[in-house]
């Protein structure tokens, strides 16, 4: 029959593979997702702008209010500038979080996210890791915990090993509020080719945190040896119209997880800095301790200076080295502290929190918040690892309180020396 018949093949293309020639290409491939993660990190400043000054001056409202309004005593210092300016400080970032999230969660549901997998196969493979291992990596930027469960579904144990303790370098969203507020405070307001700069250090720091975790995968690599070859196979989803509204209501339940469960830590941490910060040494021996002091001659000053000597080398001061003690339990306290400690300073009470933080000077006249020591803050929360529920994930997953405690020491080692270096670089 081959002999006497001929028929062309008419193979009609689908959109799909039409798509695929591009998104999956060795080349453009990696631009098109460079591109798309732009857009994003340009969203997330851009979109969030309005809705995070609203927040922001709801909250200052709310702490003004409550001020006028309760007897004068420490309830209402407690609760004007202690609970409701820490909660509003982690709050305000809500909106951005909210971008990146749905932007995530369109990409899921559209099938790239899996296209994503699969170009990222064969970049991995060097590192010790598969196309897998990008499944924890880019959920990741989510939550740290959840992607280190995500971490049972690759079957080589050495890669799974790597994969867990290389994923909180990721860049996870309460590093975002860290993030962007030291950014707002030391980036200016300028563009290059239509796109902001501060998009723009927020997308390299997108990409520090993701090639600080394939560097440690590389060293793991040579140390933990791996026997077995591992493969991908995958089935690559055709392409689909993403449901918004669903993904939208998604995107809203996990932000309002994020503000309820990063509340209740911020309005605990609050009480204790502010109960902290009321208290002071006796001016005179008939009272026990003084109340009411000033900022700078309390406990809680008195804390945080005793401290100063370990962390100035990194340009911070004091109130600096309360937030990062704080935020050992979890990163986004950082910026809840900060929030209460600045609104206890009441030599401006009209300023919003974010001006006193750029108006704050040193002794000497410099700046606080510096160029220098701004780069030294993202550097540091770039690498420490610093949410105590992760620690707890990562030895349930791997057992081993020895790896468990190499990650610890050695992501706080490395985030402790490159911030020191790249402030006595910048100053």
């Amino acid at each position: 029959i081959t002999k006497v018949l001929s028929k062309k093949a008419n193979f009609k293309e689908l959109l799909t593979e039409k798509l695929d020639k591009i998104l999956v290409h060795q080349f453009w491939g990696y631009i098109v997702f460079g591109l798309i993660l732009l857009l994003i990190f340009q969203s997330v400043f851009f979109l969030a702008e309005y809705p995070m000054n609203w927040i922001s001056d709801a909250f200052f409202w709310m702490s003004s209010l409550t001020s006028e309004h309760l007897p004068e005593g420490p309830l209402n210092s407690l609760i004007s500038n202690g609970i409701i300016p820490g909660i509003g400080g982690i709050a305000m970032f809500a909106p951005q979080i909210g971008i990146l999230l749905y932007f995530l969660y369109l990409l899921e549901d559209s099938g790239y996210m899996a296209r994503v997998i699969f170009l990222m196969d064969r970049f991995l493979k060097p590192f010790g890791l598969n196309g897998k291992s990008i499944v924890p990596l880019v959920s990741g930027t989510a939550c740290a915990i959840p992607a280190v469960m995500s971490t049972r579904n690759i079957e080589n144990v050495k890669e799974r090993l790597i994969t867990i303790l290389v994923t909180p370098f990721m860049t996870c969203s309460a590093r975002l509020p860290v993030y962007s507020i030291i950014i707002s405070l030391v980036i200016p307001d300028h563009y290059f080719l239509g796109i902001s700069y501060k998009a723009l250090v927020l997308m390299g720091m997108y990409f520090l945190g993701f090639f600080a975790a394939l560097s440690a995968a590389l060293l793991l690599k040579t140390v933990i040896r791996n026997k077995t070859k591992s493969f991908l196979v995958m089935d690559l989803p055709s392409y689909k119209m993403p449901l918004f509204g669903y993904d939208f209501k998604l995107m809203l339940s996990k932000v309002w997880e994020f503000i309820t469960g990063a509340g209740k830590i911020i309005f605990f941490f609050s009480i204790i800095i502010w109960a902290f910060s009321y208290l002071g040494p006796k001016q005179n021996e008939n009272e026990m301790v003084a109340t009411d002091v000033k900022l700078e001659h309390s406990y809680l000053a008195k804390a945080g200076k005793f401290i100063e000597p370990a962390i100035e080398p990194l340009g911070y001061d004091w109130k600096m080295g309360v937030g990062v003690l704080t935020s050992f339990v979890a990163r986004e306290v950082f910026v809840g502290t900060l929030s209460t400690l600045y609104s206890l300073d009441e030599e401006a009470p009209e300023e919003r929190i974010i001006d006193k933080m750029r108006n704050d000077t040193k002794p000497n006249g410099e700046k606080v918040f510096s160029f220098a020591t701004g780069i030294s803050i993202l550097i540091f929360y770039a690498f420490a690892m610093q949410c105590a529920s992760t620690l707890a994930v990562v030895y349930r997953e791997t057992k081993s309180w020895k790896w468990t405690m190499i990650q610890l020491f050695g992501m706080s080692g490395l985030a402790y020396i490159a911030s020191m270096i790249v402030y006595q670089i910048f100053k």
